[in-house]
């Protein structure tokens, strides 16, 4: 079901036209007051109890788990996507003679950790190169080969959308033994997703795009296999056994928190950033992420559909996320091009060759024309 535009949940001036979502999402104000209330509970310290340090951060998993089918258990507080790469990268297993597949122009922090690890094992990192015709998930599903050990892919290009049938290519991951490390960031709160069907070993997600939430702060969904023996990479005294017991902590403990909380990041309680995060997945799971793909989608199509007449064309329909537009142009694009737009107070990215264009629930009709009027005077 298409839902009503939700720019009054936002502090977005009538003026600006941002439909650069898959850049930062613009904070809900619920999001804003959430960070603001819980930053100022360090005025009054005394306030604080030791319980505090832990019912917040569940509250978030709890959430967080909700939106991606999985348990609160199977989920770990990190800074960013790259940590929970990272922490794929340290223990997936990866041995001399076997390969990692990557694509062509992934995101870096994608890349780099996969990288290292190869380094390290005397294994390698392997690109799929960008398919002219048909796709990325028939190009991923025929690099594979048996030296492939594991998969570490995106749900959407984020240069230009492109669409990976994570279903599909997990089925042959679990079929062949590769294991699957994902970075949903570009995707995750806007397309549906179910890990009891996909069965990822590491999901990894930043918070501050499609979630709707502040920076510094992500998610990582972690198997089960990898909960009882994944090695964190790094130590601290909040994910040990019995950490609620202030007094006690320096009766250190080899034994972990339950579940995926052996991977948390240090200070993971962060009193103003989890709350924020975890009321911008509340309001995603309010609105109903089917519906708030299903709503996107048709102003993603409204777009490309304006500006072919202007040579900008997109991927095909279906080969493309739907809520996520790279439109190129023959000849290439103008070097002016954002901060013409930007004059205009009309704000988009540029990936690549590709114009990015990634709107949501806070635009409007009028957005999208001044979209189309702008790049119309442009080009």
């Amino acid at each position: 079901m298409k839902l009503s535009c939700q720019r009054h949940l936002f502090d977005i001036p009538d003026d600006v036209a941002y439909l650069n979502c898959a850049y930062m999402s613009p904070l809900l104000t619920r999001v804003r007051d959430a960070a603001v209330a819980g930053l100022a509970r360090k005025t009054h310290p005394w306030e604080i109890v030791p319980h505090d340090f832990f019912s917040g951060s569940d509250a978030l998993r709890a959430a967080f788990a909700q939106l991606i089918n999985a348990s609160a258990d199977d989920v770990a507080i990190v800074p960013a996507a790259s940590y929970g790469v990272s922490t794929a990268a340290r223990n997936l297993p990866l041995a001399r003679g076997q390969n990692v597949l990557v694509v062509e122009d992934q995101f870096p922090s994608n890349v780099y950790p996969w990288r290292e690890r190869a380094a390290e094992s005397g294994a390698g990192v392997r690109t799929v190169p960008r398919p002219a015709t048909g796709g990325w998930t028939q190009a991923v599903l025929s690099a594979i080969d048996g030296t492939t050990a594991v998969l570490a892919l995106p749900h959407c290009h984020w240069t230009d959308g492109g669409l990976f049938d994570l279903e599909r290519i997990a089925a042959v991951c679990r079929r062949d033994g590769i294991a699957l490390a994902l970075d949903v960031t570009q995707s995750l709160g806007v397309l549906p997703l179910d890990v009891q069907r996909i069965q990822p070993d590491f999901l990894s997600c930043a918070a501050y795009k499609w979630l709707l939430g502040p920076y510094s702060i992500g998610l990582l969904y972690v198997a089960k296999s990898w909960q009882r023996q994944g090695r964190p990479i790094e130590h601290n005294w909040i994910h040990r056994k019995n950490a609620e017991d202030f007094a006690r902590l320096v009766e250190y403990q080899d034994e972990f928190e339950p579940g995926a909380r052996r991977f948390d990041v240090g200070e993971r309680s962060n009193f103003a950033l989890v709350p924020a995060a975890e009321a911008g997945i509340r309001q995603l799971l309010e609105w109903g992420v089917d519906d708030v793909c299903e709503t996107i989608e048709a102003m993603a199509d409204n777009i490309v559909e304006r500006v072919a007449p202007l040579g900008l064309r997109a991927p095909p329909k279906s080969e493309r996320a739907p809520h996520y537009l790279g439109l190129q142009l023959d000849g290439g694009l103008p070097s002016d091009l954002l901060p013409e737009l930007a004059r205009r107070k009309v704000y988009v990215s540029v990936r690549g060759a590709s114009i990015r264009v990634t709107p949501h629930l806070y635009n409007t009709e009028a957005d999208c024309d001044r979209f189309v009027d702008a790049i119309r005077a442009v080009l």
